[in-house]
């Protein structure tokens, strides 16, 4: 279940109070008068079985307390009740299936920001890709993928898509392109600087590296695999189970591909540069496409389950 905190001008408190108590799906409804100081107004709390949440907070919003209120959400991870039992069997649909449109847009929101933070994590994953592909070392290249960001942004684009949000698709956009030109930057003067030092080598990056040269050969396999942990993300991502992110992480080579062009172009091997970044590209696109479809499939479905038309 949902916890709701709400902030509520004194003079909407009934209003709002009636659409929680109109909502099938909620519970353990508490109206505080009084208790809110900034910005002042009551303190109403409420818990609403996640299925309903969408809706519910789909209908506050309509009322403007996003602008003279708040609106907050917590996930409850146990409730031992009776009433939220009763809830939760109420409300239509299950909550497993259900879609938080604000709470993914939210935290697509903060996952797609060109921020330090984001820049440095993929740079440090690109320089840990390199001194995977040079070396030949599979487990370097499990390490960097399971580090890289940036399924935030690719999930962005998705989201925004399906919500008709263009600020948000460039905002990705800008993350994802931005971050991926710094750290291949980065990552090609970390190769420069280990070439110095006698660690790296043009003969390294030529010679026969059977664990890891499929990181500049694409082929359909590449973008299949792709599209797979997309739609794997994107469910870890709607159903609040993000311990998936991780094998999604390690299942798509976007940050070695991303690696290997940089060394390969700082070596004048063009070819490797061109293949590892079609690999790139296969990759980055074989996610945003499925994670679109499945949002898109997730808020058909739901809107049948629902019996309602998808908004």
């Amino acid at each position: 279940m949902l916890h709701l905190r709400l902030i509520v001008p004194a003079d909407r408190t009934d209003e709002v109070v009636r659409i929680v108590e109109s909502t099938v799906g909620t519970a353990h409804l508490a109206v505080l008068p009084g208790a809110a100081r900034d910005p002042a107004g009551d303190l109403v709390l409420c818990d609403v079985a996640r299925e309903a949440g969408d809706g519910l907070i789909a209908e506050l919003r309509a009322t403007g307390l996003d602008r003279d209120g708040s609106i907050a959400v917590d996930q409850i991870g146990l409730a031992i009740s009776r009433r939220a039992d009763e809830a939760e069997a109420e409300a239509p649909g299950e909550g497993a299936d259900a879609v938080l449109w604000e709470s993914l847009a939210d935290a697509t929101h903060e996952e797609s920001t060109l921020s330090v933070t984001y820049v440095a994590f993929l740079a440090v994953a690109t320089m840990l890709a390199a001194c995977g592909v040079m070396l030949d070392n599979a487990i370097l290249i499990v390490g960097a993928m399971a580090v890289g960001p940036e399924f935030g942004p690719l999930a962005g684009i998705s989201t925004a898509l399906v919500r008709r949000a263009p600020r948000l698709v460039w905002r990705s956009l800008v993350a994802l392109l931005v971050g991926f030109a710094a750290a291949m930057v980065v990552t090609a003067g970390f190769g420069w600087l280990m070439d110095q030092l006698g660690l790296f080598s043009k003969e390294l990056l030529e010679g026969p590296r059977p664990n890891t040269s499929f990181v500049w050969k694409p082929d359909w396999m590449s973008f299949v695999v792709a599209f797979l942990a997309g739609i794997a993300g994107t469910l870890s991502l709607t159903s609040a189970k993000s311990g998936a992110l991780i094998g999604v992480a390690i299942s798509v080579t976007t940050v070695p591909a991303a690696a290997n062009a940089a060394m390969a172009f700082s070596y004048a091997e063009y070819a490797q540069t061109w293949g590892s970044t079609w690999q790139l590209l296969a990759n980055l696109g074989g996610i945003v496409l499925a994670g679109t479809l499945t949002l898109l499939a997730q808020k058909v479905l739901w809107a049948r389950q629902r019996g309602r038309r998808p908004a």
